[in-house]
């Protein structure tokens, strides 16, 4: 059986992508100079989160996934990042090749919330390697990668946070039930707020006890001295 190790040297950003994408770049090598036809690959990357220390504001940030730091010893588990397929070329020996990751900025994803939380410093992530590689000097043989084969890696928080702001320059996001959505549609529509943004900071106007933000009725009253619409 050809013995498969694993390696990853780098990732960055793809700017041009759709969508938020990281691209990691994987060094690959066989052992005796073993020839490849073809490397059908099954990628799952893990966060380790108990591989890197964290300051009070991130600590902060981390608890609705971690709990208190007192806690920490047993509550601060691997986080599912992704699962990906890639399929490699023919080589002999050693390659590198690039493996794609479509990411998500949703926050109700575990390992979005634990990359917003970090502030700097690196994320420490684990790839496991499994799936079907097609060898041989004179013909082919088919034969499985082995289950065990992994990479750890450090990935710069930076890349992350770069990587974010391309598509999501100085903003968040939040996924709401249809329900949620059309309410706070009607909501706007009678208040005949200008964005989401004005219906949510209207929102929070009222629970601080204040008049709604952008309120018509307030503008008009500032105006005109009025009260009837």
């Amino acid at each position: 059986m050809t013995e498969f190790s694993f390696t990853c040297t780098g990732v960055r950003a793809d700017r041009y992508a759709a969508g938020p994408t990281l691209v990691f770049r994987l060094r690959v090598t066989t052992a005796d100079n073993a020839r490849v036809h073809a490397l059908a690959l099954r990628c799952q990357i893990r966060v380790e989160p108990a591989r890197r220390g964290y300051g009070s504001a991130e600590a902060e940030g981390l608890a609705d996934l971690f709990g208190e730091r007192s806690r920490w010893g047993s509550t601060l588990q691997p986080v599912q990042f992704a699962q990906v397929s890639l399929m490699v070329p023919g080589f002999t020996g050693e390659t590198e090749t690039d493996l794609v990751v479509p990411c998500t900025y949703d926050m109700d994803i575990a390992a979005t919330r634990y990359l917003t939380a970090l502030t700097d410093g690196e994320v420490p992530l684990l790839m496991l390697f499994s799936g079907t590689a097609f060898t041989g000097d004179a013909g082919f043989q088919v034969e499985p990668v082995p289950w065990d084969r992994e990479a750890v890696f450090r990935m710069p928080v930076a890349t992350w946070r770069e990587m974010v702001e391309q598509h999501f320059p100085g903003c968040g996001w939040i996924r709401l039930p249809r329900d949620t959505m059309d309410a706070l549609l009607a909501y706007r529509s009678r208040h005949a707020l200008p964005s989401w943004e004005a219906t949510v900071q209207a929102l929070l106007a009222m629970d601080r006890g204040g008049p709604p933000a952008h309120d018509p009725l307030r503008a008009l009253t500032a105006t005109t001295g009025r009260t009837d619409p």
